[in-house]
């Protein structure tokens, strides 16, 4: 994944608080997450993501 779609989900995420994963998505955010600026939560029906500090910093050093 580039720079500029890392920045523009993590956009996204941040804007939500967390994200639900859709269908299609999964592989982004797995790279989100294996990168360390998501954390995914599994344990509810549908998955969702949420911003970590690591992806917070990631959005900062991009302004």
């Amino acid at each position: 994944m580039e720079n500029q779609e890392i920045r523009s989900m993590l956009e996204v995420i941040d804007q939500q608080v967390s994200s639900s994963i859709l269908g299609g998505m999964e592989e982004q955010y797995e790279e989100l997450e294996a990168l360390g600026y998501v954390m995914i939560n599994r344990h509810s029906i549908q998955h969702w993501a949420a911003i970590t500090p690591k992806g917070q910093e990631f959005l900062n050093q991009h302004d």
